[in-house]
């Protein structure tokens, strides 16, 4: 996809333009005008329990010359990033993602992650039709949406059920500022958001099942991995 930039430990998604996005980002969370939206690959080595986390990676940001960008962490290998793109009607979404599930969590429900790689879940979606913030957030409402049905589509299984995210997945939406005061799920761009982030995450999802090997729990018979009461590394 034109704009994406890999440079492990960084990913790069350059916007083409300043927008306005939308997320929970670590660094410049909320709604903000930005060009670009990072990922920047992490061990646990990296981030020991007493480090400040915040600080340490806009100490990194600066030292890239990209404290201006929106930024994600992540533990998952950038290299295995998933792009997707949807067009319809007159409206287009591009979506760049790394998707890892080593602290895949079940809604309503929390799994001891205690010393494992936070492999998380990382989207971030272009659009190219002008939106209102209502719009933009309801844009978020379907990216997420899509996530979830993505990785219940990977079904992963955990104690509590199947998987629906992770601990610390995060989305970022950016779009021009506009009139369009809908995004749903009945409307050209809504689509289009749905189609293109279930795609990206799903693939990124089974690559990552795809490389990983489910580990049973203490006191479980090698012969019983499979089902709910699988972990996987």
């Amino acid at each position: 996809m034109k704009g994406v930039t890999l440079d492990r430990p960084w990913l790069e998604f350059d916007l083409g333009q300043e927008m306005r996005v939308l997320s929970w980002a670590i660094n410049r969370p909320g709604a903000v005008q930005a060009r670009r939206i990072l990922w920047r690959e992490v061990r646990n080595a990296d981030l020991p329990l007493d480090l400040d986390v915040t600080r340490w990676f806009a100490s990194e940001l600066e030292a890239r010359a990209a404290t201006d960008a929106v930024a994600f962490l992540t533990s998952r290998d950038v290299r295995r990033y998933r792009t997707a793109s949807a067009t319809v009607g007159a409206a287009r979404a591009d979506v760049v993602a790394t998707v890892g599930l080593s602290n895949a969590e079940r809604v309503g429900c929390r799994e001891d992650r205690t010393g494992t790689d936070w492999g998380t879940i990382n989207v971030a979606l272009r659009l190219d039709q002008g939106l209102t913030d209502a719009a933009r957030l309801e844009a978020m409402s379907i990216a997420v949406e899509a996530r979830t049905a993505a990785v219940m589509e990977a079904d992963l299984p955990l104690a509590a059920g199947r998987a629906t995210g992770t601990g610390t997945d995060c989305v970022a939406v950016a779009a021009p500022e506009g009139e369009l005061a809908y995004a749903g799920l009945h409307t050209e761009i809504g689509e289009a958001v749905g189609r293109a982030v279930h795609e990206a995450v799903l693939g990124g999802a089974r690559d990552w099942m795809a490389r990983m090997r489910p580990v049973p729990r203490v006191g479980e018979a090698a012969g019983k991995q499979t089902g709910s009461g699988s972990r996987w590394t």
